[in-house]
């Protein structure tokens, strides 16, 4: 195993040499590169690293990583549960109590050898099976923090004053397989964010720049849109995450109302899952944070022993067809387990790891919320 120092990897560059660590937002507007870890229930790490440099990530080492067996894996919401679920939301949707609710399932499974399981290993792994525009390493072992995440989607970016938001709703293997649903739902998202950002940007400046692009990501396609907004004067970080977190794309419509409606169907808590995650530095005023979605996590203190975790989901609307979500979580989750468990590559492999997540519930563990403490 790599020497389980503390260290962040993101978009060419990596980070060691901890220096801080916080849990208040408002230090990343004071000084320093930041690495940034937000679970959905609200939990926030904030780790400020001295020695910040240009590196690529490493090539995969033999061996390094032993990830789960592709069998292994069970879900919080096996299919009976999850198209229930789906199914109950709907109704809520026809109540008008909803416009649109994400419903996520937990996967996990044990870690044959813990001291093989370094997230930057597999971060490794994923950087040749999975590539991904947000993809990184925040391993901070002390405080319970050990990701490897793949993201496609940008949860908030900052280039001084100007912030963005790159929502992503519509999934499909193809483009062809994308329906009006996926659009509508889209545009649903759209609003919710621009609503967001207009709560901490000068008025009239939130804008749409691109609305449903199709973007092709490995083994599948999604339908993208962009929100852009300038600060409002004396506005910052901590104005940011309490005006926009959890992020709108994995929670649904009205953001209160649909929160409350996970915590009645969704029997895990999310973790990092739909958080945020990535970097700052507050010397440059610049950040970028992805929503925590194609994201493993390491949990040490699990009941029975170390387990490997991640989280699949898919928003639902009135259009809705229950056996079709269900898919969607199968088809976001079957490439990344299958890198995770050591199967790379083939269409095959993804396959038989996203038919071991189907494996019986398991018990309720707590329920997800989006509480964000530094509120």
């Amino acid at each position: 195993m790599h020497d389980p120092a503390p260290i962040a990897r993101f978009g060419g560059t990596v980070a060691s040499d901890l220096r801080d660590v916080t849990s208040d937002p408002a230090a990343l507007d004071s000084r320093g590169w930041w690495a940034v870890a937000a679970d959905f229930e609200g939990r926030l790490v904030c780790a400020r690293f001295g020695d910040v440099r240009p590196a690529p990530v490493p090539r995969p080492r033999p061996g390094a990583w032993r990830g789960p067996a592709p069998d292994a894996w069970k879900s919080s919401l096996d299919r009976a549960a999850y198209t229930a679920g789906v199914r109950r939301i709907r109704e809520h949707i026809a109540a008008g109590e909803v416009y649109q609710a994400n419903l996520c399932r937990v996967l996990t499974a044990p870690l044959p050898d813990p001291a093989a399981a370094d997230p930057d290993e597999l971060t490794a792994l994923l950087a040749r099976g999975n590539p991904a525009p947000h993809a990184g390493t925040v391993r901070l072992p002390a405080h319970g923090v050990e990701i490897a995440t793949a993201s496609p989607e940008l949860y908030l970016a900052r280039r001084g004053r100007t912030v963005e938001s790159r929502p992503i709703k519509g999934t499909g293997r193809t483009a062809g397989d994308l329906l009006e649903k996926d659009r509508a739902e889209n545009v649903m998202i759209v609003d919710l964010v621009r609503n967001d950002l207009g709560r901490v940007c000068a008025a009239g400046s939130v804008t749409v720049p691109a609305l449903c692009a199709v973007e092709p990501h490995p083994g599948l396609v999604h339908l993208v849109s962009a929100v852009r907004g300038e600060l409002a004067p004396g506005a910052g970080w901590a104005d940011l995450l309490e005006h926009t977190f959890p992020p709108g794309s994995v929670t649904g419509a009205p953001k209160s109302r649909a929160l409350s409606v996970i915590r009645s169907l969704e029997t895990a808590p999310r973790g990092p899952y739909c958080g945020g995650i990535g970097w700052v530095d507050a010397d440059r005023g610049t950040g970028e944070l992805a929503v925590g979605i194609r994201t493993f996590w390491i949990d040490r203190a699990a009941p029975g022993g170390p387990v490997l975790r991640f989280g699949t989901g898919a928003g639902i609307t009135w259009g809705s067809d229950p056996e079709r979500e269900w898919e969607e979580t199968e088809l976001k989750a079957a490439r990344l387990l299958a890198v995770a468990s050591g199967e790379r590559g083939t269409e095959t492999a993804a396959a038989g790891a996203a038919g071991g997540a189907t494996g019986c519930a398991a018990g309720r563990t707590g329920g997800s919320g989006g509480t964000t403490p530094w509120r």
